[in-house]
This record gives structure tokens, C-alpha cells and sequence, in this order.
């Protein structure tokens, strides 16, 4: 009981319902805790005490009141610092925004509240939540609670860093080019990419709307310990909420496909050598799920290099056209140096070669979905490399072609708009390695199922304390 903040988001929700333990109690294990491991971490960049408790005390009557009880009620998590928190400033890492005070939640934020869930604390990002890195020149640098020499990830790296050092059970994240699935590997922890369309989305303090490609690739999803985390987080966050029009009511679980299920497992990263040790990882991934009763077979899906490359084409056209005066004003050295080596090795589309890039990406999400209902789970690498040394995004223009063409499957999945989870299995050099598990459209449910079959042989080694002092 002294240790509270050990226990998976299910055990806390389901002990505050039967009143063996309070709300209060759960989040001042978690709060206390924090005050243990940030400093030395720098994952959460505003910790909420007065407000958790007071939401923590708020859920304790409501279950005295025998009121009705969202999945997450009483249970701590953490938002990130890029979506409006009603009274907070939404700074995404950027100085400029340090006062840029929220009116109205984002609706992933209010869903986390009807939840039941009580938020202690904001989350850390780079600047303009654009690198794999995460520091910025307002918050300061995130560390990986397994290294302080590797990234923890980005840009969901403060959510990654505070879940793997046990700070809160659940983190809240969002994933356009591998923003939750990333940092949930380099950190040890599980990151679910729910389907385009699952959680709504929205930011009221945005001057404008985002471009098409963004709009339609970024989506928002939970980090945790454990699968069963998963499960309910994503319950909480996929409630309707009517300011998303591209929202879909979707059931959380589909109905029942023939079995045994296939699963195409691959090994391959177009134009990068994947590590030796993540090959191992992903073979032993495949027998688990082999010995559970899938069928693996070593297929490669089709057009693995043209899905990455056609995210770079449309993201990178996007940023140029929209983002680029606002990184140069507001973004730190950091970000600058990052986003000149992207654009360096990306394609210049005019408004023809993008409007046919958006047509090329339906083509191939069609022979996506003609796979998958064949092999309807995708096992490979969520990255050819283990996590990266820090800051090797910003060295020379060589190494960021290196981190790009490593990071290939984690674009490949939001152009193709499916869920996608990354599921820890193994380490490399003391840090965490894992795998990436695919589905069709909407069928969390499959991912998370064989993300339970490797769990059952390889849970997740987090929480972990850093070795380190700060």
C-alpha cells in the first residue's frame, strides 16, 4: 500500500471503486513519487498538486455517493504540454507560449475528465512536438530513466520517461510520425497508435486549422505499463465529442474473425540495416504468437518504402509551406537544425506533386486493406536502431538521413491510418528495445490481444528508478 504508484492503472481503479484505497491516496503515492524522480528526469514540466488532490477528494465522494464510474475514475494520469488543459498554458515547448493560458480543454483532455481520471501533471515535448528528442529551450531536456545518453523518445517523451519511472500509471501522448509508439520504445513501456478517427481531436486555442496530411495522420493515444492500460485508457479517450467531425463510433471491440488468425511478420526497414538484436526480438515475437495459436509467416506487406517516403513527401510539404516562417521565428537551435536536415533530404512537391500524393496515398491504404484481410496483423520494427544517442538528429545532415530511413515503419502506419502498438521485448546496451504490431483499421482490439500473448512472456521492466543523480 506504501507503494501505490507500482500499481497498473486497472488494480488503482478497480481498489478506489471498492474503496480499499482512496483517490487521494493514489495520487499522493503518485505525486510523491514524482517529486522523488523529476528532478533527475525533467518529464513532467507542471505538476498539478492542489489540483489532483482536489479532483482526487471529488472522486472519492462521488463513489461514497454510489455515482456511476468512468473506467479511469480516481486514477492518475498525465496530458501533454501540446493540447489545451482549461486554466494551463498550451506552450508545446515553445518560449513564446510560456503564457498562452487555455480557456476549454481539447476533447481528449475532457474525455480524460468524464473518465474519471485525475490529472497531476503536464507532460514535456520538443519544440513544436517535431523531433525524436525531447528538450526545448523553455521546459529543458527530458531524460530516458534508462540512459541519460539515449532519448526517451519524442515527442511523447516526457509521457514515456514519467510512465517508465512510475510517476503515473497512464500518460496521455499524440502520434503523427511515431510520437507515442517511439518513446514508448525507447523507454521500455507499451504506446498505442489508435486508427484515425478513434479519440477526437481538436485544439481550441489553434489560430487555424491544420493542413489536410496533419489533419488526417496525427492522432492522440495512451502510453502505460501494462496491455490492460491500455484497454481502459483508450476507453476513456475515444468518447464522442462532437468539435471532431472526423470522429467515428467505431465499436472498441469488432466481431470475431476466422481463425487462426496470420500474422506477416517482417524484419524489413527500406534503406536502413536493422540491429541484430531487434531481428532476434521480432522472431521471438513471432513464435509467441506462433505458440499461441497464430499463424506467422515471414512476408513483407506491400509498399512498406513508398508509405514512409509518401509521408515525408506530404508532411514535409506541409511544414514548408505553413510551418516554416513559425520555426524559423519561434523554434530553438535545436528544432532549426533538425528541420533544415529533414527538409534537406525531402522531395519539393508544388501544389500538382502533393494534390497527387494525396491521391497515391488512397491507392495504397486500398492494397493495405486487401492484406490485411488476408494477414490481418502486421508484426516488424518500430525502429531499425536501438534509441538513438542524444541530440543525433542536430550532428550533421548524415546522421539525420540515418534517424529518418530508421524510422521508416513508424511512418508508414499514420499515412495508412490503422492502429499500431509498440510492445517492449528485449534491450540493447542496458536500454529497451521492441516491436510494432499492426491491424486493420479500427480493430484495436486485434493489436491489443497479441500485445497480450508477448506481455504474458515479456512483461513490461518499468517502473524503473534512474541510476543516477541530477
Amino acid at each position: 500500500m506504501d507503494e501505490l504508484w507500482r500499481w497498473p492503472a486497472t488494480a488503482l481503479a478497480g481498489a478506489i471503486r471498492t474503496r480499499r484505497i482512496s483517490s487521494r491516496e493514489a495520487a499522493e503515492a503518485c505525486l510523491a513519487r514524482t517529486r522523488e524522480v523529476n528532478p533527475t528526469l525533467n518529464a513532467i514540466v507542471e505538476v498539478l498538486d492542489a489540483e489532483a488532490l482536489a479532483a482526487a477528494d471529488a472522486a472519492d465522494r462521488a463513489v461514497g455517493r454510489g455515482e456511476a464510474l468512468g473506467p479511469l475514475h480516481g486514477v492518475p494520469v498525465t496530458t501533454k504540454v501540446n493540447v489545451d488543459q482549461r486554466g494551463l498554458a498550451t506552450t508545446n515547448g515553445i518560449v513564446a507560449f510560456r503564457d498562452a493560458i487555455a480557456t476549454d480543454d481539447s476533447p481528449v483532455v475532457s474525455n480524460l475528465r468524464r473518465a474519471g481520471a485525475v490529472i497531476f501533471g503536464r507532460t514535456n515535448t520538443p519544440a513544436f512536438s517535431f523531433r525524436w528528442f525531447t528538450e526545448n529551450d523553455l521546459h529543458g531536456r527530458t531524460l530516458n530513466p534508462w540512459s541519460r545518453e539515449r532519448t526517451p523518445g519524442g515527442s511523447s517523451g516526457g509521457a514515456s520517461s514519467a510512465v517508465a519511472a512510475g510517476m503515473g500509471p497512464i500518460a496521455h501522448g499524440n502520434d503523427l510520425a511515431g510520437s507515442v509508439r517511439y518513446p514508448a520504445y525507447c523507454t521500455g513501456v507499451y504506446g498505442l497508435r489508435p486508427s484515425f478517427g478513434r479519440v477526437p481531436a481538436f485544439l481550441p486555442s489553434a489560430k487555424e486549422e491544420r493542413p489536410p496530411g496533419m489533419q488526417t495522420m496525427s492522432v492522440q493515444g495512451p502510453l502505460a505499463r501494462t496491455v490492460g492500460d491500455l484497454r481502459i485508457a483508450l476507453e476513456a479517450m475515444a468518447a464522442r465529442d462532437p468539435r471532431d467531425p472526423w470522429w467515428v463510433p467505431a465499436p472498441l471491440r469488432g466481431s470475431a474473425l476466422a481463425r487462426p488468425i496470420r500474422v506477416a511478420m517482417t524484419v524489413s526497414v527500406p534503406g536502413a540495416v536493422v540491429h541484430p538484436a531487434i531481428v532476434r526480438a521480432i522472431e521471438q515475437a513471432g513464435a509467441w504468437l506462433a505458440e499461441a495459436g497464430y499463424v506467422v509467416e515471414a512476408v513483407d506487406p506491400p509498399h512498406l518504402e513508398e508509405a514512409a517516403s509518401l509521408w515525408s513527401a506530404i508532411a514535409d510539404t506541409e511544414v514548408r509551406t505553413l510551418m516554416a516562417d513559425s520555426v524559423a521565428r519561434l523554434g530553438d537551435a535545436g528544432l532549426r537544425t533538425a528541420m533544415a536536415g529533414m527538409q534537406r533530404g525531402s522531395v519539393e512537391l508544388g501544389l500538382e506533386g502533393y494534390m497527387r500524393a494525396m491521391a497515391r496515398r488512397t491507392a495504397l491504404v486500398r492494397d493495405w486493406f486487401a492484406f490485411l484481410e488476408r494477414c490481418p496483423l502486421v508484426l516488424g520494427p518500430v525502429c531499425a536502431e536501438p534509441p538513438f544517442p542524444w541530440g543525433l538528429d542536430t550532428t550533421t545532415p548524415e546522421n539525420m538521413d540515418r534517424v529518418r530511413l530508421a524510422q521508416g515503419p513508424q511512418f508508414m502506419v499514420p499515412v495508412l491510418g490503422l492502429p499500431s502498438l509498440s510492445a517492449p521485448l528485449g534491450a540493447v546496451d542496458g536500454v529497451p528495445i521492441g516491436v510494432q504490431l499492426t491491424g486493420p483499421r479500427y480493430r484495436e482490439d486485434l493489436v491489443l490481444d497479441a500485445a497480450e500473448v508477448l506481455e504474458a512472456r515479456h512483461p513490461s521492466a518499468t517502473p524503473i528508478t534512474p541510476g543516477w543523480s541530477p
